[in-house]
């Protein structure tokens, strides 16, 4: 059985990502309060699996995922794209007319912005959690509240679904990274399977630096997926540079990567595996 850490609760979107990553599988979660605490996990215990989102097509990028990734010294063996689909619930005795609070995670507001426009007497009130705001309302028994969680964490908690889908763009993914303990990396996916890599690096602070790495890349028919850079702190316009590139061939891959280190004040290898 496998133990995966997660941010939140049973029936949270990377509760359901877990699941459906190891679809067929017997996993245990172990629900964390924070980002921090899933990597402790980890480091505590070499066997857990850690699930964490990294992007939304919405919300963009967890910048902060990103800086704890890099300094935890896990690897990336996995990926995973979520479809997400927001539904407002309350007790079973509560209908949409006399619900004078919702709550939810502020990005999942966000997203029903159009929905909750129609209702201006409720008030939108941030919580830290989807499910975790459904589990609130189920076990205080507040009436007048509603939580925008997956339909799934409604049910789960004995909370009734007003309206699915309430999302206001109904193409809403997540993606999510699957994480573990490098030790552990090569029993969980076959190196020579993989076709995806997330790298970070930071490069001298000189002109078209960037643009030769990219031109290397490239060069061995490596596609770059995704670029984020965040500053170096203490060093003023410096930048580490968070980039995914896909490849079909490892030799070429290897090659490029060995190319472009010299040319790099820094380079780590966050992870090798299956794009999805």
């Amino acid at each position: 059985m496998k133990r995966i850490a997660i941010q939140g609760v049973i029936g949270s979107f990377h509760d359901i990502a877990a699941h459906q990553y190891y679809e067929g599988e017997q996993i245990q979660l172990i629900c964390c309060n924070t980002f921090e605490d899933v990597f402790k996990c980890i480091k505590e215990d070499p066997t857990t699996i850690g699930m964490l989102a990294i992007e939304n097509t919405i919300a963009g990028s967890l910048l902060h995922n990103y800086e704890l990734l890099r300094d935890s010294g896990t690897t990336i063996v996995g990926e995973h794209k979520l479809h997400i689909q927001h539904s407002i619930c309350c007790l079973p005795d509560d209908d949409i007319d006399n619900i004078d609070e919702v709550h939810s995670h502020p990005v999942a507001l966000m997203q029903c912005r159009q929905y909750l426009s129609k209702y201006p007497n409720i008030k939108a009130v941030e919580d830290e959690d989807t499910a975790g705001s459904a589990e609130k309302i189920s076990r205080l028994k507040k009436k007048g509240w509603a939580a925008i969680c997956h339909s799934d964490a409604a049910r789960f908690y004995g909370l009734k679904v007003l309206e699915d889908h309430i999302e206001d763009n109904k193409h809403n993914y997540t993606r999510f990274l699957v994480v573990c303990n490098p030790m552990k990396a090569d029993f969980l996916r076959p190196l020579n399977e993989t076709d995806k890599s997330s790298l970070v690096f930071s490069l001298p602070h000189e002109e078209g630096s960037l643009s030769k790495i990219l031109t290397i890349l490239s060069f061995y028919g490596i596609n770059l997926t995704k670029i984020q850079s965040l500053p170096v702190i203490g060093h003023e316009w410096e930048y580490m540079f968070y980039v995914d590139v896909t490849y079909n061939d490892l030799t070429r891959y290897r090659q490029s990567i060995d190319a472009i280190i010299p040319l790099t004040k820094e380079l780590t290898i966050l992870g090798e595996y299956k794009g999805k």
